[in-house]
């Protein structure tokens, strides 16, 4: 109802899909993988509350989609990547490694996203917990990380 209410049934419906065949996509080379993920055209001018509108429908799908959509950061990370590149929203998506408190081997991974500088919808600042291993993003330049699937050199 809440996606209905906002006339978001569609972009409902393709991020369900997109997530759905995600754990699939994600077997693929990180080269590749950036490849889908990008636009095949340069988006247009973001329209105003785009980005709100598509953070909104992907969270609904994501507390909807149990258990066929697989929780945690990966998923929506990635989707939301996914489709915010798309609406023309110049974000981009980190990963990276840390000590975990959770995991038997004491280390543990983590994507999220990055919107002027700054993570994006993170309760916390991953930064100082994560090294950040690869970045996407739609920005070309020879920084490690950026528009490239370079390892970055700088820990955060």
């Amino acid at each position: 109802r809440e996606v209905a209410g906002r006339g978001d049934a569609l972009l409902f419906a393709r991020s369900f899909g997109f997530a759905l065949v995600l754990p699939l996509l994600l077997r693929l080379s990180l080269p590749r993988l950036k490849a889908l993920l990008e636009p095949g055209a340069a988006p247009g001018v973001v329209e105003p509350d785009a980005r709100e509108r598509i953070v909104a429908s992907v969270q609904a799908m994501l507390r909807a989609g149990a258990p066929l959509i697989r929780p945690g950061c990966l998923t929506r990370g990635v989707t939301l990547y996914y489709f915010l590149r798309r609406a023309g929203v110049d974000v981009a998506l980190c990963f990276g490694m840390g000590r975990g408190h959770d995991t038997a081997d004491g280390f543990d991974g983590h994507c999220w996203l990055v919107l002027a500088g700054e993570p994006y919808l993170e309760p916390r600042d991953p930064r100082p917990l994560y090294t950040e291993m690869y970045s996407f993003s739609a920005r070309s330049g020879s920084q490690p990380g950026e528009g490239s699937l370079t390892p970055s050199r700088q820990p955060r």
